[in-house]
């Protein structure tokens, strides 16, 4: 096991700027998900890392090695792509052999190995069968399994289950903890699926427009975003945001918004008159008639997942609608008006700027 070290990657395409300074350093054993929106340069990052894409400027380290102009191979590395990369003529055993028959390992030894991982991987059946003869997420396995074999220092992982149907991207999460779990390897993982990060990552990395937004475990990101970006980008509902004043009220320092004001202490570095944003978990508010009553809205759409309905509400003070998580025993339907009250949690501040000021007690 090895770690990976970043410092200061840059990556530019003609006069287009992707990736705009990267500073990351990755433990021994550690597994970290990349993610953030289309275009963020997640799957650029991790091309670089690969060696698939060279790297404008800065260095890539994979332990006490600068594998920055390294040729892939010789990193020390191994991929696993979205699409698999299966060769559609060999069989499975072969497709998984491939990297050490290519090197010359004997064949005793390389029979040996893949029985070890198809076992791992609960494939011994289907050694002899060609790709077009498997479903996607047995393809995705033997993917893994070409990985594994060739034990790397690091793995890497494009978007490996955005394929497969929501049943098989479950069951191929749970596998690939398993294998974490059991090998222990340094990777490095990158998704657009919030479940997939906050699920199997040690850490996550937040990228936006080719720079780190925050890096922190899954938790931390959730409970304390650094800014309004990441309050937004993680957690699913996302974040609802509401503008908001700093006002004095019987000598103390208040966030006052529609009919309730916050107490806001003295540790956040705002002003009396300061605008600001006031961030709220869909879970820290409520439809519960005792709630500290911010506001009244309508009903719009309803989810209903089984141990818990989000109802989405039109209500004047956003633009945007409010996500509210109630108990399934509610039944809130389109078009009934309701009260929304702060329930107990926290309310993140913002600045204009998007910078966090602070979080107090709702």
């Amino acid at each position: 096991m090895t770690g990976l070290s970043l410092k200061g990657i840059h990556k530019s395409f003609g006069t287009v700027e992707t990736i705009k300074g990267i500073d990351l350093d990755i433990q021994e054993g550690e597994f970290v998900v990349f993610v953030g929106p289309s275009g963020c340069g997640k799957s650029t990052l991790l091309r670089m890392i690969s060696g698939l894409e060279s790297v404008t400027r800065g260095t890539i380290a994979i332990g006490e090695r600068d594998v920055t102009s390294v040729a892939p191979a010789k990193r020390g590395i191994a991929m696993v792509f979205q699409s698999y990369a299966l060769f559609p003529h060999m069989t499975v055993a072969e497709n998984i052999s491939f990297g050490l028959r290519l090197g010359g390992v004997d064949k005793a030894e390389v029979d040996r190995k893949v029985a070890e991982v198809a076992e791992t991987l609960q494939i011994t059946q289907l050694l002899d069968r060609r790709p077009k003869q498997l479903s996607g997420g047995q393809r995705q396995r033997v993917a893994i399994g070409r990985a594994i074999i060739r034990n790397p220092d690091v793995f890497l992982f494009d978007e490996p289950l955005s394929n497969l149907d929501a049943a098989l991207r479950v069951q191929m999460r749970l596998e690939i903890a398993r294998l974490y779990q059991r090998f222990g390897a340094t990777m490095v993982y990158v998704t657009h699926d919030q479940v997939e990060a906050m699920t199997l990552a040690d850490r996550i990395v937040v990228l936006n427009e080719g720079r780190i937004e925050q890096v922190g475990s899954p938790i931390d990101l959730y409970n304390a975003p650094e800014n309004q970006f990441v309050a937004q980008f993680i957690g699913s509902p996302c974040m609802n945001f509401f503008s908001a004043n700093v006002e004095h009220i019987d000598g103390e320092r208040c966030l006052s918004f529609g009919r309730e004001t916050v107490s806001i202490g003295q540790d956040i570095s705002v002003r009396e008159g300061d605008a600001v944003s006031m961030g709220v978990r869909p879970e820290h508010l409520s439809l519960d008639a005792d709630a500290r009553k911010l506001f009244e809205g309508e009903v719009d759409v309803v989810e209903r997942l089984g141990n818990e309905t989000i109802a989405y509400l039109r209500v004047p003070v956003s633009s945007e609608p409010v996500a509210v998580r109630v108990p399934a025993s509610r039944e809130p339907r389109p078009g009934d008006r309701v009260t929304v009250g702060l329930a107990e949690g926290q309310v993140h501040l913002f600045e204009p700027a998007g910078a966090c000021l602070g979080r107090v007690p709702a």
